[in-house]
């Protein structure tokens, strides 16, 4: 359960995991595995009967699940599934053309290329090593502590009153190994003495340990990664109960991970294939989005703010429209309300003249208030409880009328909620924004006979799924812009990281959360420019639109407005950050291709690209956006900061200096520069600033040093390859590919 402070009012959430239980002194119920004898084998898999303390006899698996993918499953059932299965599949496994098995009387060697498994059949120990024999993780058998207690679950099962809790493995951890993933997770990027929970909250903020997106995936300094496949309340121990060990339990039907070798870069990449591939948004996605905030809207207030932003030269594509466009306490039964909206159509083709497209917020919680309630509750299409009443909670924890759960593993209700979707797409809406999911109480009953437990997590995919599939049939692309997620949820190409304060350490902690989520397979992330919560201080609303201009995707989102002209000393800041993301969007839009292509997240922690350097694991308020462009927002009022530039030679974008890395170095930028350094010999592309993304702009190279430099430029037409030579202070520039350079020019020699 993540920690609740003392003396302060408990936070009141639908939604709380259940506990496992703890063991008394000298309760029994632990069944770990003791040895193993070779059932059957075949070219990718082997089959083994495993005895145990408690004398059961448990079934394991070991598998090539790719080229440097290893899949382990322990089970009663050689056939059994994970619980979450019944609504969806969390990981579609390969195979590996050159694995290689061989068997002897008491090892066995599962070798899939770059990674391999080492099996002591009596006594058993799994290890997982590289090609050259390098252990890159194995088994702890579980050892006692002095008191005679063991102190780790090693791998097995638990019982509890003769009932199955949970599976559970426990790896040997090296006193320097250093942990990154887990999903949206903003505390420290490396994982290390934390003990993450695998379930969705609706967080309240980004500074604890509830994460609205929880993803049982994570990569390790030692060039391997797990993933676990289960969409059950999963607890990692990160050598926390003990410095020396990583727990994983799984309260499931079995215990089915991977183990994937490689860098982070490189596991990333594997585990994509294993579970999905991102999804690339349009390019318009990545322009600026300016919403409504969360406050009374009207359709003369949003077409005021449309001609406001293109009048004052404001960068823009999306125009976000929060909760208002419904009727106040109906929220969210998608109908626009007509005394506010009375001509939807109408404002919808006006905005499209102006270069807008349209984003609503939406829900997939209806209030019992809504007109629309008592027929969808007669036609059975939410969540029920357990004596079979639509299932009504205070999913807004009081602030507004309790609402049911569309049920989405009803194919009747899906069905009945895409329609909805579609005519709002069909009005000419562009994406939708899907808020909370995380709400499915333990306890609710779901058409499928799923509990509220098993379909908790797995519920946000079924959600965004729904909600990505009917825009690709009405838009032709799949974007959603989404709060929750889980195992597989790069797919849905858009996410943001929830309710922040506006706050400086929240701005930091935020920071946190995309770097953990890029490490666990989602590059296309955003956040509230500003912070939601509150209004922030004016230099705190500079330096966060700079973050946010700087990250992946940009919205400017608030409880109050976050309108550039409602914070009118630094207005011209402001825009100016959205005019250099502008900028920059040849660099930003090949880094996304990039990272569509190969799992690689956009906003890279520095571990990405120096997986060899233990500063890079704990550098986690500064990060490479793409591959050349270090990027430090200022996350602290007193407007200094340190910045640990890692190996090589980095200039600074602002003055020119060349700094040599491997060393921090302290800034204090005035308040319209954010600390920005280039990789030195690097050619960003860059265009002019136009009030929209274009498709297809003028491109110039800016050039930070070197006699030659070389870059690729990513977009939907290609790959361009550019050289840059520089002859007498001239640029002669070779292109290979479909993107016309119009100049080149140095920013230093």
């Amino acid at each position: 359960m993540p920690y609740r402070p003392p003396l302060i009012a408990r936070e009141y959430f639908v939604a709380d995991p259940p506990e496992l239980p703890v063991r008394e002194r000298g309760e029994g119920g632990l069944s770990a595995l003791t040895r193993a004898e070779v059932v059957t084998a075949d070219e990718q898999a082997i089959t083994l009967k495993g005895a145990t303390t408690a004398e059961e006899t448990l079934v394991v698996q070991v598998s090539a699940a790719g080229e440097g993918v290893i899949r382990v499953r322990l089970s009663e059932d050689a056939d059994a599934r994970s619980r979450s299965a019944r609504a969806i599949s969390l990981v579609r496994p390969g195979s590996y053309a050159g694995t290689r098995i061989d068997v002897t009387d008491d090892r066995v060697i599962v070798d899939a290329g770059a990674l391999r498994a080492e099996i002591q059949l009596n006594p058993w120990h799994l290890r997982f090593t590289d090609p050259t024999g390098r252990t890159l993780v194995e088994q702890d058998p579980g050892r006692p502590d002095i008191s005679g207690r063991l102190r780790t679950l090693p791998f097995g099962r638990s019982n509890a009153d003769g009932v199955t809790v949970a599976y559970h493995e426990t790896f040997v951890a090296p006193a320097d190994e250093a942990f990154g993933g887990f999903g949206e997770s903003f505390t420290p990027v490396d994982k290390r003495g934390q003990r993450p929970l695998m379930w969705n909250f609706d967080a309240f903020g980004a500074e604890s340990q509830r994460a609205y997106k929880n993803i049982p995936f994570y990569v390790s300094s030692r060039g391997y990664a797990i993933a676990v496949d289960s969409g059950m309340p999963v607890e990692f121990d990160m050598c926390q109960s003990t410095h020396s060990a990583v727990q994983i339990v799984v309260p499931d039907d079995l215990i089915d991970y991977y183990v994937i070798a490689g860098s982070p870069a490189e596991a990333l990449g594997r585990y994509d294939a294993l579970t999905s591939a991102p999804v690339l948004p349009p390019k318009w996605a990545f322009g600026t989005w300016i919403s409504s905030g969360f406050f009374r809207d009207s359709q003369e207030r949003v077409m005021e703010r449309a001609r406001k932003i293109r009048s004052r030269g404001i960068p823009c594509d999306v125009l976000h429209l929060d909760t208002y466009w419904q009727a106040e306490d109906h929220w969210s039964d998608m109908r626009w309300d007509p005394v506010t909206f009375p001509d939807p159509e109408g404002m919808l083709a006006a905005l499209d003249e102006m270069g807008f497209k349209v984003c609503l917020w939406m829900n997939p919680y209806i209030s019992h208030l809504s007109p629309a309630f008592a027929e969808v509750a007669e036609r059975g299409f939410f969540l029920k409880t357990p004596s079979g009443e639509p299932y009504v909670a205070d999913v807004w924890h009081g602030s507004y009328p309790a609402s049911a759960i569309v049920d989405f593993t009803n194919p009747d209700a899906a069905a009945w909620f895409r329609g909805l979707l579609k005519s709002l797409l069909e009005q000419g809406v562009a994406v939708f924004k899907t808020d909370f999911a995380e709400g499915v109480p333990h306890d609710a009953v779901a058409f499928n006979g799923m509990t509220g437990t098993e379909l908790h997590n797995v519920y946000t995919l079924l959600f965004n799924d729904l909600v990505a599939d009917v825009t690709r049939e009405v838009r032709g692309y799949a974007l959603v812009w989404a709060r929750s997620s889980y195992l597989g949820g790069q797919r849905h190409s858009a996410q943001w990281s929830g309710d922040s304060d506006a706050v400086y350490p929240a701005m930091g902690s935020t920071i946190r959360g995309g770097l953990s989520h890029g490490l666990s397979g989602v590059p296309f992330w955003s956040h509230d420019a500003g912070g939601f919560h509150g209004r922030p201080t004016d230099d705190l609303f500079v330096r966060w639109a700079q973050f946010g201009a700087l990250s992946p995707l940009v919205r400017f989102h608030g409880t109050t407005s976050r309108e550039p002209w409602e914070f009118p000393d630094v207005e011209a800041q402001v825009v100016e950050a959205i005019r250099m993301r502008y900028r920059l969007m040849p660099y930003i839009y090949s880094a996304a291709v990039t990272a569509a292509e190969t799992g690689a997240p956009m906003m890279r922690a520095l571990c990405v690209d120096y997986p060899d350097d233990p500063v890079a694991w704990q550098a986690d308020l500064e990060y490479l956006l793409g591959e050349d462009l270090l990027v430090a927002p200022m996350t602290s009022a007193d407007g200094t900061r340190t910045v640990y530039l890692p190996a090589g030679t980095w200039v600074d974008h602002w003055t020119g200096e060349i700094l040599q890395g491997c060393r921090h170095v302290a800034v204090s930028p005035p308040l319209d520069r954010i600390p920005l350094f280039v990789r030195h010999g690097a050619a960003i592309p860059v265009a002019e600033a136009a009030d929209r993304v274009t498709d297809d702009p003028q491109i110039t190279l800016l050039c930070y040093g070197t006699a030659e430099s070389r870059t690729t430029i990513k977009d939907l037409d290609g790959t361009t390859t550019v050289t840059v030579r520089w002859e007498d202070g001239t640029p002669v520039i070779t292109t290979e590919g479909p993107k016309r350079i119009d100049r080149a020019e140095a920013v230093i020699n």
